[in-house]
């Protein structure tokens, strides 16, 4: 399976220079935990960065900094962990396993922002999957009963 296979096209995004405060209202808004910081270029946006929920509580609140005075780039998580849309979804999921992170930008071949691999999607996307096992299993059971009465 490749990433672009369990990846999510819709993506809440910002401008580096946005107010934390502007991004936590976005978050909420859209009920997403985090934010894809671009940089546009024409009509197309290069992530540059990533602003999660677990970030503006760490960074923020829990140190009592005063919000007004941030930007999502002081925030924004550096060097950017992000998976190309045909890449294999394991090797993802392992590049971001080793950096600690449960989401990432996906990106085409040029750089430019598709989507967004989230492992809660994935782990959305397994359970799916696992569930026609059963049903599989309860169908060739009938069959046979059908066949062999």
């Amino acid at each position: 399976m490749f990433v672009d296979e369990a990846c999510n096209p819709t993506v809440v995004v910002a401008e580096p220079d946005t107010g934390i405060a502007d991004a936590a209202r976005r978050m909420r808004e859209y009920h997403v935990g985090c934010v894809v910081v671009v940089e546009r270029e024409g009509g197309t946006m290069r992530p540059v960065g990533i602003v999660t929920d677990r970030d503006l509580v760490v960074e923020v609140l829990a140190q009592q900094v005063q919000m007004e005075a941030l930007t999502l780039a002081d925030l924004m998580a550096q060097p950017l962990i992000t998976a190309e849309e045909n890449e294999d979804l394991l090797d993802a999921l392992d590049r971001m396993r080793e950096a600690g992170v449960r989401r990432a930008p996906v990106v085409d071949a040029s750089g430019r922002l598709r989507g967004i691999l989230a492992v809660d999607d994935v782990l959305e996307l397994l359970v799916d999957a696992l569930g026609h096992i059963p049903r599989l299993m309860h169908r060739e059971r009938d069959a046979e009963l059908q066949r062999r009465p």
